[in-house]
């Protein structure tokens, strides 16, 4: 299970403090999958980095009793100055899986040929993304943190993608953050949409639509 409760979350601007989540609340179980609606802007990443721990609340709590993704194709915590080789290895060894038999899956899902032994630093953002996804399909996670990535490279490579995470891993929970309303209709089950800082969750997908459209309309 995942359970957020009254979890907030500020920025500084140059116009001031700007409040992205406002004493959100969320609970997410195995098997779950759940989409949130938002404009751009509303705070979805931000939420999403919130729930895998690249990000700490302002106050809050955040309680994890399921292994949770970083959030897919999430390349910050790469160490830029090492090869994505290199990355690979420390990541394995975080999460204590054996890297050596993961080589030649994360080269031939990836595709950056002679890159991958390359520093991250001279990647452009969408082969971070590649290789990122590449190593988060090694980990067997509870839960799938999805925020709009999973369309990073050519059709071919996001097809790719679709079967890794929805075909073979259909039993996972997910959650997935966008603005496409068509996305989340496909792919979950439940869904709520972020809208000034305050997270409402809906007892259907068409009822989430429903809010969804009013407020972008």
């Amino acid at each position: 299970m995942i359970r957020l409760t009254d979890v907030s979350r500020s920025y500084r601007t140059r116009h001031g403090s700007k409040r992205v989540l406002n004493r959100v609340g969320l609970t997410v179980h195995r098997g779950d999958k759940l989409g949130v609606l938002g404009r751009n802007g509303a705070g979805k990443s931000t939420l999403i980095r919130m729930i895998s721990g690249a990000e700490l609340p302002d106050s809050g709590t955040v309680e994890r009793t399921m292994s949770v993704s970083w959030p897919l194709a999430f390349g910050g915590a790469f160490q830029i100055a090492l090869t994505g080789l290199d990355n690979l290895r420390f990541i394995c060894r975080v999460y204590g899986v054996p890297f050596e038999d993961k080589i030649d899956r994360v080269d031939d899902f990836a595709e950056l040929g002679r890159y991958l032994r390359e520093p991250v630093r001279s990647y452009s953002a969408g082969m971070r993304a590649r290789l990122a996804f590449a190593i988060s399909m090694l980990i067997e996670f509870d839960c799938f943190l999805i925020d709009e990535v999973v369309a990073v490279g050519d059709a071919r490579f996001h097809q790719k993608c679709l079967v890794e995470l929805f075909e073979k891993r259909a039993d996972r929970a997910m959650i997935i953050v966008s603005h496409d309303p068509g996305y989340i209709r496909e792919h979950c089950n439940l869904a709520a949409v972020l809208s000034n800082g305050h997270l409402s969750r809906y007892d259907s997908v068409d009822e989430a639509f429903e809010s969804y459209s009013a407020e972008i309309a």
